[in-house]
């Protein structure tokens, strides 16, 4: 199977729009799968604008179109404490936000777009990526556990459980 090219870049304001119809479209598609993890109130437009003037959102392109959309930052909420970090030392960076268009899943871009930031974290001098992924997903988890992610904790958060996870580059 020839697989598709991504342009990765920086998330830009002139993106916003096309970013906010990827998330509704998303919202919508994991309600339909019976997943709530994402609402009207998050991420909201005001999120999305806030990642892309701190310059943490990426997006991934396909024929022009929008198809993946990814935050790396240094914030996370105080649920991340729960977490038994194996080696609480090393400097990370906190994934957040991942998300492919319904119309681009099933191709492989999750796991092309962890590798690819997986990569760039490592060239920023990061020995590790963190994030929560949802217990209810199990799409997202099963992502993260064939990239190699390891669940070390868990913390509660407005839609319910999160698995805290990490993977050391």
């Amino acid at each position: 199977m020839d697989l598709v090219e991504i342009k990765f870049r920086s998330g830009t304001a002139a993106d916003t729009d096309e970013i906010m119809r990827l998330i509704r479209s998303a919202v919508k598609h994991m309600d339909e799968t019976g997943i709530p993890q994402w609402d009207e109130i998050y991420p909201a437009r005001s999120d999305i604008e806030a990642d892309i003037a701190a310059e943490t959102l990426f997006v991934g392109t396909i024929d022009g179109r929008i198809a993946v959309i990814y935050v790396l930052n240094h914030q996370y909420d105080d649920g991340y404490k729960n977490g038994a970090w194996k080696q609480p030392d090393v400097p990370y960076i906190v994934l957040h936000k991942l998300c492919v268009s319904p119309d681009f899943q099933n191709m492989g871009i999750a796991a092309r777009t962890l590798s690819r930031l997986e990569a760039q974290a490592r060239r920023l001098g990061y020995g590790a990526v963190r994030l929560d992924a949802f217990t209810r997903n199990p799409y997202a988890l099963r992502l993260y556990e064939k990239d190699g992610f390891s669940a070390v904790g868990t913390a509660m958060f407005r839609k319910g459980e999160f698995y805290l996870m990490e993977k050391y580059l």
